[in-house]
């Protein structure tokens, strides 16, 4: 079966990235477009065109052309947006880089997608200089005076004539890499009309107040959460973006005060922190309108404390790199039941298929969820064995999660299609055991992974982060009396923090392999 979304289909414009973000900007005049959240230092919106256009210029410069690719290396500030903005001008591609990466990961990073310009920072030179001799040029947002590059200052310092290109809605502009967590990264091909297309699919859900709304962003830019729904979506609806370099979550609610943050876009962690915090506690937050949570599936029983705590709507959302990323959001109205992903966005179709069979599954039976839409990418950069395991003939992406529809057609996420534990031939699903421990007072966060067993294949082991006195046997008793008896946890270990992705994601193959260790 086929399943479409609730919302009519919208019309894609034929328009390249950089004019399609940036159409509404001027006549915003000096509304703040972007923010440096500790220093105040502000960007209106009628002078981000004129920012973007001279980054462009000084790239056209240096030789960068249509077609060409440049690294971004950086925590996020309001010159990574100018810089991605300048870089889509010019019809070239950008390719973001997490700035927690090390200097091997960023080396075959930028082998892999033939970059051959680096804009980075210079707190990042221990990361960078080794790969420095193989760029081009290497430019920096913070304008530290270190041999061999070129500041952003003086990238701007020019009047800003843009050579015209030609750019097709079809030719690519982005290369994120995929996480890793379930293999090695890998480019992901997305063109100008799959980020234009899915900033209008996420707008037509409700998501911001156009002209109206203040966000503080510490999504990170380079991952395509923060870039497409944070920051691109942003500039185009006229949001204010105040921009966080990393988290902190105290800092965080004292951006959140300051400038009376209207949307906040946060993971589930932070969904986990603020239905938790005492750094909650009595503070007033009715300027916040609304969250808005993806990367992962929320248990309702989080969702509940989170909304209760911050007294404003949570909207959650979901998607992968490789579709722009957002596919499933959950109405505005609410009108889904608690845990659900929501709804197709307009112009998307969807799968729940058999993973073995690739039979599609009847109503409210798990199984892979496979998808299909304008906003899904071209593929994978130079992987076509890759690229077709994922996306077959027929345009549909095998998105390898879990996944069950309702009778009314809302869309359930339960687990990554490798994640699951196979107990004794039985699916344990690691995300529902994690929403019950996260249900229990003592327990701050929890990851689940399998651990293999002689008897039963694999049991489910857990890892948790306290916030008060338990002991494992109790936390297993507890998720013992509210599952199935073969789901039941076997064994708890206590550590310090559950490893995660920029995203939010568990990195369970980290903890797998601690057993290993």
């Amino acid at each position: 079966m086929i399943y479409r979304s609730p919302w009519p289909d919208i019309d894609i414009p034929a328009v390249s990235l950089a004019d399609f973000v940036l159409a509404g900007a001027t006549a915003r005049g000096s509304r703040p477009a972007l923010v440096d959240a500790d220093s105040g230092r502000t960007i209106t919106f009628e002078a981000l065109p004129t920012l973007v256009d001279r980054a462009a210029a000084g790239l056209a410069a240096l030789g960068v052309r249509q077609g060409d690719v440049v690294g971004v290396l950086s925590a996020n500030s309001p010159e990574f947006v100018v810089a991605i903005l300048a870089v889509a001008r010019l019809g070239a591609i950008f390719t973001t880089i997490n700035p927690l990466c090390t200097s091997t990961d960023l080396a075959s990073q930028l082998a892999d997608s033939g970059a051959q310009v680096l804009m980075t920072t210079a707190a990042l030179q221990e990361t960078w200089r080794a790969s420095a001799q193989a760029m081009r040029h290497v430019i920096l947002f913070d304008d530290a005076p270190l041999d061999g590059t070129t500041s952003f200052r003086t990238l701007l310092d020019n009047d800003g004539h843009v050579q015209a290109v030609s750019i097709a809605p079809w030719d690519l502009v982005a290369l994120p890499y995929s996480s890793g967590t379930t293999g090695l990264p890998k480019g992901v091909m997305l063109t100008h009309r799959n980020i234009v297309v899915n900033i209008l699919q996420v707008d037509a859900a409700g998501h911001a107040r156009h002209g109206d709304d203040v966000t503080v962003a510490f999504l990170p830019f380079f991952h395509i959460y923060g870039l497409t729904v944070v920051a691109l979506l942003g500039v185009w609806s006229g949001t204010t973006t105040v921009v966080v370099p990393r988290f902190d979550l105290g800092r965080y609610l004292e951006h959140v005060k300051r400038y009376r943050a209207t949307l906040l876009h946060v993971v589930p962690p932070v969904v986990v922190a603020l239905g938790k915090s005492p750094s909650v506690d009595g503070v007033d937050y009715a300027f916040v309108r609304k969250l808005f949570s993806g990367a992962a599936p929320l248990a309702a029983d989080t969702i509940e404390r989170c909304v209760t705590r911050m007294r404003c709507v949570l909207q959650q959302g979901y998607g992968l790199t490789e579709a722009s990323p957002a596919s499933h959001v959950v109405p505005e109205s609410g009108d889904c039941p608690p845990g659900s992903i929501g709804d197709l966005l307009p112009n998307t179709e969807a799968r729940i298929v058999d993973p073995v069979t690739h039979r599609d599954c009847e109503t409210g039976m798990d199984g892979e969820l496979w998808m299909r839409g304008p906003q899904v990418m071209r593929g994978y950069l130079n992987r076509p064995r890759d690229t077709a395991d994922v996306l077959d003939e027929e345009g549909w992406l095998h998105t390898g999660d879990i996944a069950h529809v309702d009778a009314a057609g809302h869309f359930f996420v339960v687990d990554r299609l490798k994640e699951l534990i196979k107990y004794k031939g039985l699916q344990v699903a690691p995300a529902e055991l994690e929403a019950v421990l996260l249900t229990h007072p003592a327990v701050a966060d929890a990851a689940v992974v399998p651990l293999p067993d002689v008897d039963a294949g694999e049991i489910p082991r857990a890892f948790v982060v306290l916030r008060a006195a338990a002991t494992a046997d109790e936390l297993m008793a507890y998720v013992a009396a509210r599952v199935a008896p073969y789901k039941k946890i076997r064994r708890i270990d206590v550590i310090d923090a559950i490893p995660k992705s920029a995203s939010g994601k568990i990195l369970r193959r980290l903890l797998r392999g601690a057993e290993a260790g």
